[in-house]
């Protein structure tokens, strides 16, 4: 056990050596546990991680995600990962960069995915996330929205649904769902004449 102990500080004495005098800082176990992860990815070819940071800050990396089938085809999505000290006991944090309009994903770039909320387990990894998120591409969910107007397009309308998708994959607006629009107009109509009407009531008592 001494031994061991021993030969244990002689390495860390070589490594601060080799690395100037300075003290190399310890990973805690999130860390190494993400680099095992990282290190054991099985990615599509569609998709792809980045560390804008460098590899120094496993912490923090982008994943882009080109789907080849679906509504999405042919869009590039790119997601920002930040990890936790204490993963995998706590799911990353992770935000679409990419402004997409879907049922799942709102504006602000925050995504509906269950392994991200009440069903991450430790057990689960980041090839796990990133499957899920392509996932999201390839069927995505009208069933849990963050966007209700898209998620009722879809389950509507799909045709429409898949035109608004390309229209904003193009750069342009696309409008909310035009019945639930329909609707809060005339909804709007009938609170305009209800008001007419009780206001004449009240003038004839």
């Amino acid at each position: 056990m001494i031994r061991l102990f021993k030969v244990k500080e002689k390495q860390k004495e070589l490594a601060e050596n080799a690395n100037g005098g300075v003290p190399i800082k310890k990973q805690t176990a999130g860390e190494l546990r993400l680099h095992k992860d990282i290190s054991e990815l099985n990615l599509p070819k569609s998709c792809a991680i980045s560390f804008p940071n460098g590899k120094d800050d496993l912490m923090n990396f982008e994943v882009s995600i080109r789907p080849d089938e679906g509504y999405y085809f042919g869009g590039t999505f790119l997601f920002s990962f930040q990890v936790s000290p204490i993963y995998p006991h706590e799911a990353p944090k992770v935000k679409c960069k990419t402004k997409v309009y879907h049922p799942n994903i709102d504006l602000e770039g925050n995504v509906c995915l269950n392994i991200l909320r009440e069903d991450w387990k430790p057990v689960l990894n980041i090839n796990t996330i990133i499957y899920g998120l392509y996932h999201l591409f390839t069927e995505p969910n009208y069933e849990d929205p963050l966007n209700h107007d898209a998620a009722a397009v879809l389950r509507d309308n799909p045709k429409m649904f898949e035109s608004n998708v390309r229209r904003a994959m193009a750069g342009y607006h696309v409008l909310i769902n035009p019945t639930r629009a329909a609707n809060r107009e005339t909804g709007l109509i009938k609170q305009q004449w209800l008001s007419s009407w009780c206001w004449q009531a009240m003038c004839f008592i």
